[in-house]
């Protein structure tokens, strides 16, 4: 540790200054380089044969190593044209707001610990309950992001409507579209594979309710517990949105817990397209990322429920050593709220963009992403080749390249390349996914600054990158 006023202490404030300084200006330029920047297999292996010195090195030394070797290689999901996966295109308030939090390193587990930064926070998370429809019995905790807000739900729903002898018959029921990490969750918390029941889709994504219905009784006249429905409100792969009402009505009707996965999708409740999410209102927990369509920079999740006491039951511990900073709290402790003891304020971030920004300003940004899937598939429809497999919503688009005279494996080797050539070309991130059984592309286009032009010209490079694999295609069968 350097001591306080020590020419090393100096070093670091001046090398911190510099790099912030430099990565600042670099970080509002991200849109003009390419959306990939890959490491050599020589560059990765001098990084693993680097090994740790028993010396320390010079500081500007490792600074510029970092800056040079590890820090920029990798994609660029901050770039106007990164459209895969759920890209994260980060605000520059957020990114400000995260180095003050961090640069004070305040253990925000408590409200003694840092009694600004957990009302901040407590307000913040007060203000999206009202936003989902919750009561005022509503309360939440910042979490790491959607995987760990979705545990913690399950982890309180389990614990709401299973007695512990029962926790080997909890049932749990998803749909095909239910992402990932419901079922990492599920098992983290004691749910067997052979409990998931997988619920069928029909060709909106949407989960079949009859067969929902079907499967809950199944399970109860053969002894076991129904306890979860987990429902979607903005799927990863489409933007779908479940039947929320009817979902909440069939949770009510057999005293199951309802959460909603709407790690993105959420974010629309602060829109005029908010009516999509209707019925939310209804669930018992939510899951929200601000750190995708609220534009924070990573970790940023929230786990909302209608009765925060469903999370102190399951959370809420009082060991002798944390007796003091109880007493003098004013509001819940999050720490009494979620998995984590020590944790950072990970809200405030959040809370220092919507001052600066406002909701207006913010709400407008997430409603420019329903435009720019909009004019994807205008563009995409000019092109008689294109087959729209899944409808701009929310702001995504799934389609596929279909020319005639190809058999439907060819088709999906034909898009599997058209992704490969335009994300190599640094042009664009545009990869595939899995829809009724073909391989197709998928955009998902949330970023602020991504514009019309910009859409339509990326539409238009997908077309072109087409032209030239189907043609190598071609070749290819004619030699066979």
């Amino acid at each position: 540790m350097y001591a306080k006023g020590s020419t090393q202490e100096t070093d670091v404030e001046l090398a911190a200054v510099r790099f912030v300084c430099e990565l600042f200006s670099r970080n509002r330029h991200l849109s003009e380089g390419p959306i990939a920047v890959e490491a050599t297999p020589e560059q990765l292996q001098a990084i693993a044969d680097q090994g740790i010195p028993a010396q320390g090195r010079p500081l500007d030394e490792v600074v510029a190593e970092m800056q040079e070797n590890i820090i920029g290689y990798g994609y660029n999901i901050d770039h106007a044209r990164f459209m895969g996966f759920v890209p994260g295109p980060v605000n520059a308030l957020s990114w400000l707001g995260d180095m003050m939090a961090s640069g004070y390193n305040r253990h925000a587990g408590s409200f003694a610990n840092y009694p600004a930064g957990c009302v901040a926070e407590h307000e913040l998370l007060r203000w999206f309950c009202d936003k989902a429809g919750f009561p005022q019995t509503a309360g939440g905790v910042f979490v790491s992001g959607g995987s760990m807000a979705n545990m913690t739900a399950l982890i309180a729903a389990r614990d709401a409507k299973l007695g512990e002898e029962d926790w080997c018959r909890g049932v749990a029921y998803v749909s095909e579209q239910t992402h990932s990490s419901v079922a990492k969750g599920l098992h983290m918390v004691g749910v067997v594979p052979g409990r998931i029941r997988t619920i069928p889709c029909h060709d909106d994504f949407t989960m079949d309710l009859d067969a929902l219905e079907r499967a809950i009784c199944v399970d109860e006249q053969a002894g076991l517990k129904p306890f979860v429905i987990i429902a979607t409100a903005g799927s990863t792969n489409t933007g779908a949105v479940g039947p929320l009402p009817q979902i909440a009505d069939i949770a009510q009707a057999h005293n199951l817990w309802m959460h909603v996965d709407g790690a993105i999708g959420a974010s629309v409740l602060l829109t005029r397209y908010r009516d999509m999410l209707r019925g939310i209102e209804r669930a018992d927990s939510l899951s929200w990322d601000a750190h995708k369509w609220l534009f924070q920079t990573y970790s940023c999740g929230m786990v909302l429920v209608r009765d925060e006491r469903t999370l102190l039951n399951s959370f809420s511990t009082h060991p002798e050593y944390l007796k003091d900073l109880e007493e003098s709290a004013q509001i819940t402790n999050p720490w009494d709220m979620g998995p984590e003891l020590t944790r950072p304020a990970r809200g405030l971030k959040l809370w220092f963009t919507l001052q600066v920004m406002g909701s207006d300003a913010l709400s407008a940004a997430v409603e420019h992403g329903f435009d720019l899937a909009r004019w994807a598939q205008d563009e995409l429809e000019k092109n008689p080749m294109v087959q729209i497999v899944s409808p701009a919503q929310m702001a995504m688009l799934n389609f596929r390249y279909s020319p005639e005279g190809l058999s439907e494996e060819q088709k999906d080797v034909l898009n599997a390349r058209i992704s490969h050539r335009i994300v190599e070309s640094g042009d664009a991130g545009v990869f595939t996914t899995e829809l009724k059984g073909m391989k197709v592309l998928r955009i998902c286009c949330i970023h602020p600054e991504t514009t019309e032009q910009v859409m339509r010209e990326t539409v238009q490079r997908l077309n072109e990158c087409c032209e030239v694999e189907l043609e190598a295609l071609r070749v290819e069968m004619d030699a066979e």
